[in-house]
């Protein structure tokens, strides 16, 4: 499937369901963020097939957004827990210990890895594309607010 146009920009499109903005930006065929802003450049422009799908998807079709090129731009430790955490199937969560056991190069210091875990939740720049929401105690790159409208979404 062509989600990515393959254009950069920044396309956004009103959610009533999140009462607020899903904003996405796109460079070559990758995402590279994801946010859930209040208000929007009036310029942004609301058509891109990951918008439809994302809307789809709060509207309660199931998608993994495994398909979608993501261009993540963080340190390798951070990369791979988020490369971890899309592997925990759309309608289930996983706790951070568990997150830890997935993550390559992890679960040798419990305490500090835990830390690890959840400081890479906390900066992920592409929530709901990986999906922190699934991670049932962690922190998530989006609003509390969007992060439990998520879990919802996926009857979590």
């Amino acid at each position: 499937m062509e989600t990515p146009t393959g254009d950069a920009g920044i396309y956004a499109r009103e959610s009533t369901y999140l009462d607020r903005f899903v904003q996405f930006g796109e460079a070559g065929d990758r995402v590279i963020s994801v946010s859930f802003p209040t208000q929007v450049d009036p310029d942004t422009d609301d058509s891109h097939p990951l918008l439809d799908r994302i809307e789809a998807y709060l509207g309660g079709a199931e998608d993994e957004f495994d398909d979608v090129n993501v261009g993540l731009t963080v340190p390798t430790t951070q990369r791979n827990v988020l490369e971890a955490v899309q592997g925990i199937p759309y309608g289930e969560d996983a706790s951070v210990e568990q997150v830890v056991m997935m993550t390559q190069g992890l679960g040798s210091d419990e305490e500090e890895d835990q830390t690890q875990v959840r400081e890479a939740l906390a900066a992920n720049p592409i929530p709901l594309l990986v999906p922190d929401h699934r991670v049932r105690d962690g922190p998530s790159g989006a609003p509390p607010a969007v992060e439990q409208k998520l879990r919802s979404v996926e009857g979590l």
